[in-house]
């Protein structure tokens, strides 16, 4: 088994429960973790073999563009789409951090952080 990492993603997006959120945006940074098994791929050398972390990366854009109240909300369709996109993942980890909130006091960031377990989901 092995990690993948996805460090410190950098984005902009308009998630938030207040008006002005969504007309303003925000920075946000994500950062992702997932649980593979890396044999066969650290022996191959070959991509076909591993969890692209380019597609894992497209995932978090594409789902971060995509308009939220909370944070828990973006990073469960972040895990949801890792886990059904990418059979290989046993367990996927995000962090979703808004950087410089408006909630009326000095706060660098405020973050979720949610875990999925892909023996946890029930498939059909």
């Amino acid at each position: 088994m092995g990690k993948i990492y996805l460090k410190n993603i950098r984005l902009y997006a308009f998630h938030g429960c207040m008006d002005e959120e969504e007309k303003i945006g925000s920075d946000y940074i994500v950062n992702v973790v997932v649980k593979t098994n890396l044999d066969k791929s650290s022996k191959s050398d070959q991509l076909k073999d591993t969890v692209d972390y380019v597609a894992l990366h497209a995932i978090v854009k594409e789902e971060m563009q995509q308009r939220a109240k909370l944070l828990e909300h973006v990073a469960d369709r972040i895990l949801n789409r890792i886990i059904e996109e990418h059979p290989s993942v046993q367990k996927a980890k995000v962090k979703v951090s808004k950087r410089n909130p408006p909630i009326g006091g000095n706060v660098e960031e405020v973050a979720v952080k949610r875990e999925l377990l892909r023996s946890a989901l029930k498939f059909d």
